[in-house]
């Protein structure tokens, strides 16, 4: 059996969607990342267990603990993205319906972000 790749998709990893590994390797990134991540919230939200609403911010005011949760934030948001593009492009066959799912699909996990970052920056600097 012959493979069909021409030498040049073989160097650059390319398949027939022109980025899979690229893909491939950014979801097992962030899922990696994402363990830590998520480890830290956890943690975070256990320790904030009992808390009023004043310790909560003052947890968050901390630049090291704001960091992180913008990192969950950003991380975890992006990895949803990349999650649900592969289940959007393995079970929807009619092209117009992909197109406005992937679409949708990257506005809503831009949405989700970016109030979530928004949230985090006005308990971090007090607005």
């Amino acid at each position: 059996m012959s493979d069909l790749r021409t030498p040049l998709k073989k160097v650059r990893g390319l398949g027939s969607a022109k980025d899979g590994t690229m893909h491939f390797w950014r979801q097992r990134v962030t899922a990696v990342a994402n363990v830590f991540l998520i480890s830290f919230f956890v943690v975070l939200v256990i320790c904030l267990q009992g808390g009023d609403y004043n310790s909560t911010v003052e947890a968050l005011q901390n630049p090291i603990v704001s960091t992180l949760m913008l990192l969950v934030i950003l991380v975890g948001c992006f990895h949803m993205k990349l999650g649900m593009q592969v289940i959007i492009e393995d079970y929807i066959t009619s092209e117009g319906t992909k197109f406005l799912a992937l679409m949708g699909n990257t506005f809503f996990s831009s949405f989700i972000a970016l109030a979530s970052v928004v949230a985090v920056l006005k308990i971090t600097f007090g607005g």
